[in-house]
């Protein structure tokens, strides 16, 4: 019978803290160290180990991309979305051109309808707003504007 070894041993803690300070990424040090990824990230969050901020160029070249993509995709959903509802606020949503999951295409609009699996299962089919995947009425239910 053998013992369990502990996972961390005072040698595997001081070469955290060693590749900590160094600025090895969690997955560095675990491949250094010899556990996992998660127990490496567990651990120094119970040793309270912080590192300082990345500088501000950093985090603004890899995080400014996304931010803008997001905002204007923000920014085009909120504008269709206010333009339809301004044009049909409580209009019901005709449901006339149903199609199955293999009709689907870019000119149908993709809400689904009923519960998967059940035998009436289908989307809604309608023509989608232009850059949208659902159709005016779909669109409204889809993209509410939040009151913050």
């Amino acid at each position: 019978m053998s013992a369990i070894q502990p996972t961390w041993t005072t040698e595997r803690i001081e070469l955290l803290k060693i590749h900590f300070a160094a600025g090895l990424t969690c997955r560095e040090i675990a491949e250094r160290i010899g556990v996992s990824r998660n127990a490496v990230i567990g651990k120094i969050s119970r040793l309270n180990l912080m590192r300082d901020k990345a500088g501000p160029a950093r985090k603004e070249r890899s995080g400014e991309p996304r931010k803008r993509a997001a905002s204007r995709l923000r920014r085009q959903i909120l504008r269709a979305v206010s333009v339809e509802e301004t044009r049909a606020a409580e209009e019901p949503i005709a449901n006339g051109h149903r199609c199955s999951l293999f009709e689907l295409s870019k000119q149908t609009c993709r809400w689904p309808l009923s519960t998967p699996g059940a035998a009436d299962f289908c989307f809604c089919g309608n023509p989608p707003l232009e850059g949208l995947p659902y159709c005016p009425g779909h669109s409204r239910l889809a993209y509410r504007i939040s009151a913050r």
